[in-house]
């Protein structure tokens, strides 16, 4: 055998000896406990979906998924972490519309980019958003408050759980959208702001829809519209905002998973196979549900573009309403 001959030989040997390892690792993984990454205190929406999706993720692997509470910054310090860890699949974070797609237009500078330094894996939830009033309000339909805002501009107040939040960001969306005039009212909260609401302090609320939903079954306040494109499982009798006159409108938070940049394809791949395993089951679909969050998996492509273009939407809103976090 000629030298040229040998010299190919060897190259496709050690090929392959280097290939076998990498092959071996995607199909073991994972071989120690995953850290899932949540960037709010325990006890919350975000907390909660990491934990059901955790508790049922974990055997599925055959290894440990821990929960990751790192709060602050609103959630753009869990998200900082997971953007600058090592990308073997051993870091993952609950992903934020908050963080990557509207943080970078309140904030201006961020110290990772929402696109470029994270893998998503997929989307798990969506979070609507719910607009409600006192039962004591003339406006009896969403019909009703947009005539009054018109007819009366910058007199009705509306209050919300924070300047920025996704409350707030999606009541201004629907602001633009029916050229009306209010008055926002920022709170420190969503608690806060209901109790102000059903004192009769405030007229209005914009909220997620977990916040309102048990007071409107209550009668204690009265459900105008939802912000997601169709009625809402846990509120029925409340119509979206689109069925009132503005077909298509939808502006809803979200969660799902992503690891950081560079991850390998296929720990990528069986993550997210094992979490829309886990999606379709019915006790964590009862559990998320329960809670005001509605299951809504996208896969991996899927979500990747709506990160895209969910960035694109609310950086332009909040440059043209002007709006900046407290």
């Amino acid at each position: 055998m000629g030298k040229s001959r040998m010299g190919t030989w060897l190259l496709i040997a050690a090929a392959g000896a280097f290939a076998a390892p990498l092959t071996w690792a995607a199909e073991g993984y994972p071989t120690k406990a995953v850290r899932f990454l949540v960037g709010f205190a325990p006890g919350g929406a975000n907390d909660l979906v990491a934990r059901v999706v955790a508790a049922k993720l974990g055997p599925r692997l055959g290894q440990q998924v821990v929960v990751d509470n790192r709060a602050g910054a609103g959630g753009n310090i869990a998200h900082d972490i997971a953007a600058k860890a090592t990308p073997d699949g051993y870091t993952m974070v609950l992903a934020s519309v908050a963080s990557l797609a509207m943080s970078p237009g309140l904030l201006g500078k961020m110290p990772f980019n929402p696109i470029s330094d994270f893998s998503p894996v997929a989307q798990l939830v969506d979070v609507s958003c719910l607009l409600s009033a006192h039962p004591s309000s003339a406006a009896k339909t969403l019909k009703d408050f947009v005539a009054r805002a018109k007819q009366q501009p910058g007199t009705v107040n509306v209050a919300n759980p924070g300047r920025g939040s996704i409350a707030h960001l999606a009541f201004e969306l629907f602001k633009a959208t029916a050229g009306i005039s209010v008055v926002n009212v920022p709170y420190k909260g969503g608690g806060p702001a209901v109790i102000d609401v059903i004192s009769g302090q405030v007229e209005t609320m914009a909220g997620v829809i977990s916040t309102g939903a048990p007071h409107v079954k209550s009668g204690k306040l009265r459900g105008l519209g939802v912000t997601s494109l169709k009625r809402s499982p846990i509120l029925p009798d409340v119509p979206a905002i689109a069925e009132g006159g503005y077909p298509g409108f939808e502006a809803s938070g979200w969660l799902g998973i992503a690891f950081p940049a560079k991850t390998p394809a296929a720990f990528v791949k069986r993550m997210h196979k094992e979490a829309v395993a886990v999606m379709a089951m019915p006790d964590v679909r009862e559990q998320l549900q329960n809670a005001g969050l509605e299951p809504a998996v996208k896969d991996t492509e899927a979500f990747r573009g709506y990160i895209q273009s969910e960035l694109a939407k609310w950086t332009r809103l909040i440059k043209d309403a002007g709006i900046r976090a407290d």
